[in-house]
């Protein structure tokens, strides 16, 4: 098996890693600004209660916490969310990759199933977004709290173990 962006020539990573992990910093940004009309004593972390509810009456609490603008912004993140997947799975992916090709061995072995894993991760994170929708826009069936809130666990657990790996690779020297 091959890391999914072994495609790109090795003497071009770094440079591509930098402007990725540019546009996703911006991006991490613009989250911020979004988030703070959605933080309340309901929704203590923003956009994160509403997608770790899990209960259709959590979910509806959420959004009923939030007024017509922090609706807004949560609708518009939902949707600048996709470009955010994008940048977010490209960037730890090839900082994966980026760590594995440092240190070899049975350690780029296992970052060339994270490098898959974070990749998977923005697909969870499109699902999520589906079913986030769903419940923003009042089209909601009761799976849809629990949907978010699986997709969304798996989503951070993938994330979270991408970018522990690629810490470790990074700051771990080279023998």
């Amino acid at each position: 098996m091959k890391h999914p962006l072994d495609f790109i020539p090795p003497d071009s990573r770094k440079r591509i890693f930098f402007a990725l992990l540019i546009l996703t910093l911006v991006l991490v940004a613009v989250f911020r600004i979004l988030d703070t009309p959605l933080r309340n004593p309901v929704a203590a972390s923003g956009i994160v209660s509403f997608e770790l509810a899990g209960t259709p009456e959590k979910a509806q609490a959420v959004i009923d916490s939030w007024d017509a603008r922090a609706r807004e912004y949560a609708a518009f993140g939902l949707g600048l969310d996709y470009l955010f997947m994008l940048a977010y799975a490209l960037t730890l992916s090839l900082g994966v990759l980026l760590a594995a090709e440092k240190h070899g061995g049975k350690f780029a072995a296992l970052g060339i199933r994270l490098g898959w894993g974070v990749l998977a991760a923005a697909i969870f994170d499109a699902v999520e977004n589906v079913a986030l929708w769903r419940l923003l826009s009042g089209a909601a069936t009761p799976l849809c709290p629990r949907l978010a809130a699986f997709s969304a666990s798996f989503k951070f657990a993938l994330l979270l173990l991408g970018l522990g790996y690629a810490l470790i690779g990074w700051l771990w020297p080279k023998r």
